[in-house]
């Protein structure tokens, strides 16, 4: 079984969030990084779950520069084989999307898996756009995959249950909670980190879609007020007229 594992670096959620360049460029300075926990928790422990029960290999690819190391180096740590990291400064998810597919295509990947989206710009794009570009089949949203043979059986998140859905052969996968337990690097996977292969490739030629105009934050959250639990019509009252939600 050959993987594919989609890993971004995301800032981690205690961080201070600035802007830039007038506002169009996100500020990284004295900024925490981390694995983004949906590419780590669900989709790299499931995808490297699946070869310690039935053989094969895990890598993870990531788009960036040089600052990505140390969280690929995280994920060589809880057990990926080994890792690519696409030497590029993408702007948005179809340039992303294209660079991993561009490396992918002809590398015979048996699944794709990716986290459900990125904790900073949560857009849940990727992992449809590598499919749409690969010429795969598409699921979002899994909680749970098993594969025996060529036929993989997932379960997924749709609105109102679940899906139950059989796939033949490759395709690209989205996770989310429920594929897998956060698993905790160990001094053995740390220590071998170190010495498992991170090839860095030179990007392909890929132009961005899309520019930002402006980052703006959300606005401060304003002033707490306490009602007594027996005063419900006052709870009504700041509900409709300062709330203005009912």
């Amino acid at each position: 079984m050959k993987l594919l594992v989609c890993i971004s670096k995301a800032p981690d959620t205690t961080s201070r969030i600035a802007f830039t360049d007038g506002d169009k460029r996100f500020d990284e300075s004295g900024v925490q990084f981390i694995v983004n926990p949906y590419d780590e928790w669900y989709a790299l422990v499931r995808a490297i779950e699946l070869v310690e029960a039935q053989g094969g290999s895990v890598t993870t690819i990531t788009v960036g520069d040089a600052t990505c190391d140390p969280i690929i180096r995280k994920a060589l740590a809880i057990g990926a084989s080994d890792a690519v990291r696409i030497d590029a400064n993408p702007t948005d998810s179809s340039q992303v999307a294209r660079l991993i597919s561009n490396y992918a295509n002809d590398k015979s990947y048996d699944i794709i898996f990716a986290g459900k989206e990125a904790i900073d710009y949560n857009s849940s794009a990727v992992p449809a756009m590598i499919a749409e570009c690969m010429d795969l089949p598409y699921v979002a949203l899994a909680t749970s995959i098993d594969v025996d043979g060529d036929v993989s059986t997932l379960n997924c998140e749709s609105t109102g249950g679940t899906n139950n859905v059989s796939v033949n052969g490759a395709f690209v996968l989205s996770a989310t909670k429920g594929m897998s337990e956060q698993r905790i690097p160990n001094m053995r996977g740390i220590m071998s980190a170190r010495t498992k292969p991170l090839t860095v490739v030179e990007a392909s030629e890929v132009i961005a879609t899309t520019e930002v105009s402006k980052f703006t934050l959300p606005p401060a959250k304003g002033d707490c007020v306490m009602v007594e639990a027996d005063n419900a019509a006052d709870l009504v009252r700041l509900l409709r007229e300062e709330a203005k939600i009912i």
